[in-house]
């Protein structure tokens, strides 16, 4: 039977792995694991050498860092047989990416964050390119972030901005405070629009897509240069998004079936 020490153990290491999944190829070192998990040095420490010992963490003595094992790779092809959703998305981003010129991301949901899944380029030849794959951010940051955040339930949206308040400064000095307003002003526009706040000079439009039960999962973004989102065109690609996600959300719930 696990133990509450084991189960302590364990979500530990989930933190020590979101942590490693939003470093990027040149990884963290022990020290920064420590400062952003607020885990104590000789914890990580520990749970990183088990972590390697099961290849889901390796560590580069070049550089003295960790970075994700191959065994997280191996795990997240396997999960998306199960889990993807791009297939579901990848052709109302097409069109879309089609018909604005810019860059259209998918992000979706994964606890307190926003994780980009999905993206796909417009013929513009000055791409927003605000986002890799992969990359892993607090839930309001970004267009479909912000998105997903709005379309959430009050109590839920109150507790997840609270807990991500003490990282949001590090984005264009976003406070709670801000981040809260500008769920007011998404869910009275009915699409999540930033400027600045990742990038200089881009500007991004997001609408939240749901679940079979009515949960916000996920989110269709738009990004472009700033002088390319006037007020009229963010209107336009607002409601784009909407029939896009409105066709996501029928795939869903025919998948569920």
């Amino acid at each position: 039977m696990k133990t509450p020490s084991d189960a302590g153990s364990l979500k530990r290491g989930v933190v020590i792995l979101k942590l490693l999944a939003t470093a990027g190829p040149r990884g963290l070192a022990l020290t920064e694991l420590s400062e952003k998990s607020q885990i104590p040095h000789p914890s990580v420490h520990r749970i990183l050498g088990q972590l390697a010992a099961e290849r889901l963490a390796v560590f580069n003595d070049e550089l003295r860092r960790y970075k994700l094992g191959p065994l997280a790779f191996e795990l997240g092809v396997a999960g998306s047989t199960m889990h993807d959703i791009r297939d579901l998305c990848d052709p109302a981003m097409g069109t879309l990416a089609q018909e604005t010129g810019d860059t259209v991301y998918l992000v979706v949901r994964s606890s307190f964050d926003a994780v980009c899944m999905h993206r796909r380029e417009g013929a513009f030849p000055v791409r927003a390119l605000v986002l890799e794959v992969g990359s892993r951010r607090p839930l309001g940051v970004g267009a479909g972030g912000l998105a997903i955040l709005s379309a959430i339930d009050d109590e839920e949206r109150a507790h997840i901005i609270e807990r991500v308040g003490p990282s949001l400064a590090a984005f264009g000095k976003l406070s709670p405070q801000d981040l809260a307003q500008a769920c007011v002003q998404t869910r009275a526009m009915g699409a999540a629009v930033i400027q600045n706040r990742v990038s200089l000079g881009v500007k991004a439009v997001g609408v939240p897509f749901r679940d079979s039960m009515g949960q916000a999962v996920g989110a269709l973004s738009v990004a472009a240069l700033s002088q390319r989102l006037s007020q009229r065109r963010i209107e336009q690609v607002a409601e784009m998004l909407r029939s896009a996600t409105q066709s996501v959300e029928v795939l869903l719930r025919k998948r569920k079936t």
